[in-house]
């Protein structure tokens, strides 16, 4: 299974706010890029409080990896 950062990493280049989403979490060095678990992850975007990472779009980008992933 990939990771979450993988993951989202597929939808850089896109103009929308998940292109938007996947370019802050590939320009951000801290971001947890082994982490499967959703309360790491949500605890860290949380406490980022960046602009382009909102909780909104990372719960969006959650489900559709754990569909992909049946997690």
């Amino acid at each position: 299974m990939k990771s979450f950062y993988h993951f989202v990493l597929t939808y850089r280049g896109g103009s929308d706010e998940k292109g938007r989403f996947a370019e802050a979490v590939f320009n951000d060095p801290a971001f947890p890029k082994t982490a499967t678990d959703f309360d790491e992850l949500t605890a860290y975007i949380e406490m980022q409080a960046h602009e382009e990472m909102s909780t909104a779009v990372f719960d969006e980008l959650w489900d559709l990896y754990a569909t992909k992933y049946q997690i």
